[in-house]
């Protein structure tokens, strides 16, 4: 399970916690939502958009009624995460007017909005980090390095726009290579060969933080002389990095701190009852405690209730910084201020109002 991601559904689940509790938006009107798992993949973000649009559950209509529940179910989600993924469900989405509001898809493609009419996010597009990133490679003079990407949406994207800012800039490239993790190891261990081999010692990685980490490991079986690792968003501010010693002093932009006050209360309040209801909840608690909740887990032990969440150390429990966390956060307050203006005026709001997804948008 990734945690971190938890983490994000359950800011927005705070989000409309609070907005739910508010006067001044939405008073008295409660927003209900739901929580989907992606897994990081665009069939499944797919299949989510369609659901999304066509209704909760998953079925089929095959009734003559289908004009009655045509109205799309949701008026606008949060996410997601990646830009390949938001890439799939954004061109599903947006022939229904449904508003998609992603908090860390950062390709510029996504910013045309002959494709992605009805998609929006908190976070800058990848055309002003491509651009900021060769001046800060300029600003140090160094004008002879390597590139590294994802071989993704992101990666291609993001990386087609630094090389044109970088020729700008004066800025020359030795080599230019991708990757992405579920290609053959033989690819792998030819982009880590040509890094090894490279005279350039200044290599720009447009990387999701998956496909680094399998690099950088490879990397370590045979290091190559010191690099200066110059990072996009994705994985400059990920900790887990720092237990690699040859991405000491890697620099690149991130998204700035953030403090959301009771968030961290509301993640740690958290029982194993609470857990069994959501079963993202009950994967988190029992891959966090290596025990099971339901019993169905062979080998395991059966949680006893002595588990203490304040005491783990994980990217769920950690808010130290919220920073990807803290747009998630305003993704959510983001719809419910749309909604606001469609069904409420100065000091009440129609329960009974119906409305279309594009009024949202």
């Amino acid at each position: 399970m990734n945690f971190r991601e938890l983490r994000f559904a359950r800011a927005m689940e705070f989000a409309i916690h609070e907005i739910n509790n508010r006067t001044d938006l939405l008073p008295r009107i409660s927003l209900g939502y739901q929580i989907r798992d992606s897994c990081g993949a665009v069939p499944m973000a797919i299949k989510l958009a369609l659901l999304l649009a066509n209704g909760m559950e998953p079925f089929f209509n095959d009734t003559d009624s289908c004009s009655k529940s045509a109205a799309a179910a949701v008026p606008a989600l949060v996410g997601d995460s990646a830009s390949t993924p938001s890439i799939g469900m954004a061109r599903i989405l947006g022939l229904f007017g449904i508003t998609q509001v992603s908090h860390y898809a950062t390709c510029a493609c996504l910013s045309d909005k002959r494709q992605y009419p009805a998609f929006l996010r908190t976070v800058p597009s990848d055309h002003h980090q491509a651009a900021a990133l060769a001046k800060i490679v300029r600003h140090f003079g160094w004008t002879w390095i390597g590139a590294v990407r994802s071989d993704s949406d992101y990666g291609n994207n993001g990386m087609a726009l630094f090389l044109k800012a970088a020729q700008e800039e004066g800025i020359c490239v030795e080599y230019s290579e991708s990757y992405y993790r579920t290609q053959p190891r033989s690819k792998l261990e030819r982009v880590a060969n040509v890094i090894r081999r490279s005279t350039a010692r200044v290599i720009v990685a447009f990387l999701a933080a998956g496909d680094l980490r399998l690099i950088l490991q490879e990397l370590t079986r045979q290091p190559p002389p010191p690099l200066q690792w110059i990072g996009s968003e994705a994985w400059i501010i990920d900790p887990e990095f720092l237990r690699f010693n040859m991405c000491a002093g890697a620099i690149g932009f991130g998204i700035p701190r953030s403090v959301i006050p009771g968030l961290r209360e509301f993640l740690l309040d958290l029982s194993p009852a609470q857990a069994l209801k959501s079963p993202l909840l009950t994967e988190f608690w029992e891959s966090s405690f290596s025990c099971s909740l339901t019993g169905s887990s062979e080998g395991a032990r059966e949680c006893d209730g002595s588990e203490d969440i304040r005491a783990l150390q994980n990217p769920y429990t950690d808010t130290s910084q919220l920073r990807a966390t803290n747009l998630v956060y305003k993704a959510t307050y983001a719809i419910a201020h749309a909604i606001h203006g469609v069904i409420c005026n100065d000091t009440q709001c129609d329960k009974s109002a119906k409305f279309t997804p594009w009024q949202v948008f």
